[in-house]
Parts: structure tokens; sequence; C-alpha cells
């Protein structure tokens, strides 16, 4: 579950006490010696290890499903559907918890908490526990719920059944349809609905590659009519769009292989990587648009290069997609 900051919380498991004070770690500090002994010591003495990737007021892209009792099959049945989980935890014998990475940016916390009851419901997980902030435990310490006890009376532990980073194939389709389905007082002020976005899960027929294409085209020219009086409800912070246009230079070689590099290929090749991936087509632009190092450089009109720049990737991929790929792409992009 790549990111920047994680939020670590200690809960006691009869006092449901919170241990003093909460703690934001980076993935370094969090595989320090010290820090896990200091997290073995809590759990020895009762504590319960939870967190969650931290995106101070918004979610990280990240909702936690929390599968208690639930069809040893589902989680086979969630990648079927496209919601293919990243993180996989037993945290007691038949109890799971599922991360399911949904977005690259974050999300506002009704999104996420909608997000989080649709596959909740979807997959009879537990609904106490879909809100967008909500913990999920740490795999290698013990459950100390006294309820979770094992026959011989010790604790469980939590452990990773899986771990593979990447996006949902679905995931763009859940924030749209939580979008949809939120009416307009539970947005952000000073945010308009985007209606006309459309989001392209890539086909694998031409035909049909033509006929989504076309409509993203017409999105992509008239998205600009309905203006956001405030940041929109997928805000990207500059800093994570540079961050994440960096690492996209480095996977792709770019800086190795073209010294004086034209920027407005290296847009072009990120865009098709990320479109491939299944981020929305204005996620994407507003990627290029904050963190291009080119952008908009001799571009006059600046939104007309980020539409065609976008069309283009689009057209390029409905003509030759990226080789099928036998498991989930790996997006290392927070």
């Amino acid at each position: 579950m790549p990111h920047d900051l994680y939020l670590v919380r200690l809960i006691h498991s009869r006092t449901r006490r919170a241990f003093p004070g909460e703690r934001l770690w980076t993935a370094n500090q969090l595989w320090q010696g010290a820090t896990v002994r200091f997290l073995r010591l809590r759990n020895l003495e009762g504590c319960d290890v939870y967190l969650h990737p931290y995106a101070e007021g918004r979610n990280a892209g990240y909702i936690l499903v929390d599968l208690d009792d639930s069809d040893p099959h589902i989680i086979e049945t969630m990648r079927a559907h496209g919601h293919d989980p990243c993180v996989v935890l037993q945290t007691s014998p038949g109890h799971l918890q599922a991360w399911v990475r949904v977005s690259l940016t974050p999300l506002p916390p009704a999104v996420a908490t909608q997000i989080g009851k649709q596959l909740g419901r979807a997959y009879r997980g537990d609904l106490a526990s879909t809100d967008w902030r909500h913990l999920g435990r740490l795999a290698g310490f013990t459950n100390q719920k006294p309820q979770r006890r094992r026959p011989d009376g010790y604790a469980p532990w939590v452990r990773l059944l899986h771990a593979e980073a990447g996006l949902a194939a679905g995931g763009a389709s859940l924030v749209e349809a939580a979008e949809r389905q939120l009416s307009p007082a539970s947005r952000p002020a000073g945010t308009v609905a985007r209606s006309s976005q459309i989001v392209i899960p890539w086909p694998s027929s031409r035909s049909t590659g033509r006929t989504l294409l076309a409509s993203a085209g017409a999105d992509l020219r008239f998205e600009s009519a309905s203006v956001p009086t405030g940041p929109p409800a997928w805000f990207l912070p500059p800093a994570s769009a540079i961050q994440i246009y960096h690492r996209w230079m480095n996977r792709l070689r770019i800086p190795q292989r073209f010294p004086q590099p034209d920027w407005s290929i290296v847009d072009k090749w990120i865009a098709k990587e990320l479109l491939w991936r299944r981020m929305p087509p204005a996620q994407v632009r507003a990627l290029l648009r904050l963190g291009s190092p080119g952008f908009p450089g001799r571009h006059c009109d600046a939104e007309d290069y980020l539409r065609r720049t976008l069309a283009r990737a689009m057209l390029e991929l409905e003509r030759a997609p990226f080789p099928a790929r036998h498991s989930t792409p790996h997006l290392d992009s927070s």
C-alpha cells in the first residue's frame, strides 16, 4: 500500500482506550527495529495495532472492507468484479480484511465512505466499518479481542495473505458511482457536479474502443463548460502531481534514454500509462497540468494542448493496447 505517511493507533482491547497520542510514520520508519519493538511491547500489553494511509482530511484512495464471517471464496469474487484488493489480511480464523485501492489521488470523505458502503453491501462486509478513515489491523501482531482467542487461550496472529501494489480494475467506476449517488448537499463546498465526465474502462474490442474514444473526445472538449468555483472533488496537490510524474519518468527511464526530452512526447507516454490503468481522463489531465516540467511550454492554448495529448494517448491505446499482463499492474505512484 505505497503512500507517504501512515497513521498508527494503539487501542487497548479490554478498556478500548487509545494509547496516548496519534503517531504518523513513513514506511521506512515502520520498518525500523526500534519501532517494531515498541509496537510489539504495546501489543503484548493488550493493545491492538491499527493503521491506515494518512491524507489529512481526505481518504488516501484506499478503501477498507471488513469481511467478518465471509465466504472463503469472497476474494476471488471481488477480483472477478474488478474490485481486486491490494492487501488481504486474516485477522483471526474465518475473518478477513481487504484493502482496495480505488484512486491514485485523495478522495473526499463522503465519496470514500460511500464506496466503503457499496463494497460492504456487495460482499456482506461489516457496514459499521465503512467510514472513510476506518482503521485496519497491522499484520505481524496479535488480535487481542477476547472473543477472538484461540481454544488454547492465545491471541491469534494477524496474517498477511496477499499483497500486490495496484489499482483495482473497477476503482474508477466505484468513484464515479459514489459521486453520482451523493446528493449535491454532500459535495464539498465550492464544487459542481462533474456529470459530463466519462470514465473509460479500457475495452478489449477495437469497435467498442472507437465508440468510447468518441465519447471521451466529446468529454475532453466540453468538460471545461462547467467550471468549478473551488478545488474539484478529486483535487490533486501540486507536490503529489510532481512526485507521481517523476516516478513515472523514472519507471520509463526517460532521464537515462533522453537527456533533453521532448516534454510533449513524455506527457503522452505517461498519459497512456495512466489511462491504461483506468485513471479517469480528468485526473490524468490534472496530473499533467501540475506535474509536467514542460507545461505549458511553447503551447499558447494550454487546455487545447492537454485535450490533444489525451486524445492522442487514447487513440494509440485503441490502435495498439499494451500487452495483457498476468497480474494487476504495479502502481507505486502515491
